[in-house]
């Protein structure tokens, strides 16, 4: 997965509330291989009819968001079931960082895990920012993971926790199994001190 750092992006909102892993990726694909664009299934039932026709009205499909980065959510995005695809499905699309007030607990560890950073802030900050955002089509929004700060479009900077391991993990662009495999060499000595005391 790609390192993040920074990133200042056009923000989408997604206002519905427990907008779920359901509606985020259906699950009639989930069978496909990792290997497989989950980018164009993302909203799938949102974002296209039945004819395969984009729905004009689903904020993806308009074009001040078509290249966003960054999804501003309301409250329990990602509830639902644990399927890790939903997070495919932002990630491939390229969405980086989800800005919400809760998310549901599986998705929010699976975003972690691959490669996207889920973000809470305030219910204060996140329902004004919905507002804004729906009225303002193209604004960006900032995100500093070093600092772990967000800079909303009045200018305005919040600060986010993030748990330390996650945060190395995301800026050095690794999962569990490299971040493991980035100490090959200490499991090795170990493995090899290991033999020898049998």
């Amino acid at each position: 997965m790609e390192s993040l750092t920074h990133l200042d992006a056009v923000a989408a909102p997604i206002v519905v509330i427990n907008c779920d892993t359901d509606q985020i990726l259906p699950a009639r694909f989930l069978q496909k291989p990792r290997s497989d664009d989950f980018g164009q299934f993302l909203f799938r039932a949102l974002r296209f009819g039945a004819d395969g026709a984009e729905k004009p009205e689903f904020v993806l499909n308009q074009v001040p968001y078509r290249d966003s980065r960054i999804v501003v959510a309301n409250h329990n995005f990602g509830c639902g079931s644990s399927r890790e695809h939903a997070v495919w499905a932002l990630y491939d699309y390229g969405i980086r960082a989800v800005i919400a007030p809760s998310f549901g607990d599986i998705f929010f560890i699976n975003c972690l895990k691959n490669g996207l950073l889920p973000i809470v802030l305030p219910e204060t900050v996140v329902l004004p920012l919905l507002e804004s955002l729906t009225s303002e089509a193209g604004s960006r929004i900032s995100v500093d993971v070093p600092a772990q700060t967000v800079t909303l479009p009045d200018g305005t900077s919040h600060a986010f926790e993030m748990e330390p391991f996650a945060k190395e993990c995301l800026l050095r662009g690794m999962d569990e199994i490299d971040y493991t495999l980035s100490h090959r060499d200490r499991i090795d000595a170990f493995e090899r001190n290991r033999a020898d005391a049998y």
